[in-house]
């Protein structure tokens, strides 16, 4: 019988094998480097990526980075592949470790910081989106420039504020809990402005197309209570029937790979399937932990990684070298951490939390990291934005991801750990705390 497709070639694979052995060694040296200048390793892991993509690599050695990272779509849909399978598993498993009852308990402080996080910078991108010089945007015309900043500015990444705690250690902390799930909220938020600004640019805006978007939402989380609780239950039970880790870890990356595909074929983002699966697996589905330790090592240690580096492989940030495009950039930028910090601190502050809680939160919901990535390649593509402020939003993604670190370590260390943080640290996170950076 004829397969249902040839094999890759020959070159193709030894392409795939080496760029993701190289990356991934790349990875792992600069994030120890990262480690000892007191940062977490996703630093060094975007950094992997920037330093063999563009802006640095294909100026050094133009003719091996052309052979090692060839041009070709096809090749690099291979690597990126890999890369999205990492950052799905990334996204679930954060989701599964999320506590329900706190969320629960804390709703209206999670509601509060993500509302003021969304508003605020929200429409300080917009109001600088109608500012900037006609130059700077794309061709379809200055309003459809400015809500697009505008959704640039309010997105938070998921992926990258989930790596940060994971690496600080601190997801069993309440303000690494909170700032997940607002963070969930605003990427939400994010995605739904990012497909009516799309519409915008492409065939024009409708009540119709806003109303499906908002009904797919409703939909997905109508269907994960009603079909996702009782699968979980019944998938996790019979899993853990086996005394070996296999079960449940299959168990738990089919369920995150078929959530995605299931909002993906939406037209909303994958991740989003990935988290929301994630929670009906901690509040629902229960596996034993120290069972998923293995994948939750693998995913941190070898597979998010490779998400990471790719994204770096995006980053061209010569074009900073323009002085007109490098004012806009700081401009840009401070607006982005002024709006985001502002919105989540005074969201926190008006739930009556600590100054240092709040502060902790403002630096963690500020981590852009990789959804900026996206939403920016999706505004180039739609004509949205010019190629300069494309740059412009790529900076600001990896400047908000290093600023994130240090803050959230000051705020930390003046906030002491709580007996229920020590249980939850406990019973979530001991079985994996070798990977722990």
């Amino acid at each position: 019988m004829t397969p249902i497709a040839p094999p890759p070639a020959p070159h193709t694979l030894l392409l795939l094998l080496l760029q993701i052995g190289v990356l991934l060694l790349l990875a792992l040296v600069l994030g120890r480097v990262a480690v000892k200048l007191r940062l977490p390793p996703l630093v060094g892991e975007l950094g992997a990526g920037v330093l063999l993509g563009p802006s640095l690599f294909a100026h050094v050695a133009p003719g091996l980075e052309s052979w090692l990272l060839p041009r070709q779509a096809e090749q690099f849909h291979l690597l990126d592949g890999v890369g999205q399978l990492g950052v799905l598993l990334l996204v679930g498993i954060t989701g599964a470790h999320l506590d329900i009852k706190l969320i629960r308990r804390q709703g209206a402080t999670a509601a509060k910081v993500s509302g003021f996080g969304l508003v605020i910078p929200l429409a300080s991108g917009i109001g600088m989106g109608l500012l900037l010089p006609a130059a700077l945007t794309g061709g379809k015309g200055q309003t459809v420039f400015a809500l697009f900043l505008g959704v640039a500015m309010c997105v938070s990444a998921i992926p990258v504020i989930a790596k940060i705690l994971l690496d600080m250690n601190l997801m069993h902390r309440n303000i690494g809990q909170l700032t997940l799930t607002a963070g969930m909220v605003d990427d939400v938020f994010g995605w739904l402005m990012l497909s009516i600004v799309s519409a915008m640019a492409t065939s024009g805006l409708t009540a119709g197309s806003v109303g499906l978007s908002l009904a797919y939402v409703a939909g997905v989380l109508i269907v994960a209570f009603v079909v996702g609780r009782p699968l979980a239950r019944t998938a996790f039970r019979l899993a853990s029937r086996s005394r070996e880790e296999t079960p449940t870890i299959a168990t738990t990356v089919v369920l995150i790979l078929l959530a995605s595909a299931g909002t993906h074929a939406l037209g909303l983002e994958s991740v989003f399937g990935a988290f929301v699966m994630g929670l009906v697996i901690s509040a629902y589905g229960r596996p034993d932990r120290a069972k998923l330790a293995p994948l939750r090592t693998v995913v941190v240690g070898v597979l998010a990684p490779i998400f990471f580096a790719t994204a770096g492989l995006r980053m061209d940030l010569t074009a900073l070298a323009r002085p007109d495009v490098l004012g806009f950039a700081v401009l840009i930028l401070a607006v982005a951490i002024a709006g985001k910090f502002a919105g989540a601190y005074l969201g926190a502050r008006t739930s009556k939390l600590g100054t240092w809680e709040a502060l902790a939160l403002g630096a963690g919901m500020n981590a852009r990291g990789v959804v900026e990535v996206i939403v920016a390649t999706v505004g180039l593509r739609l004509g949205v934005i010019s190629t300069e402020v494309f740059t412009i939003i790529i900076l600001v993604a990896v400047v908000t991801s290093v600023l994130a670190p240090p803050i959230l370590r000051l705020a930390m260390a003046r906030l002491e750990t709580t007996k229920e943080e020590h249980e939850r640290r406990a019973a979530h996170f001991e079985p994996a705390l070798e990977r722990v950076g």
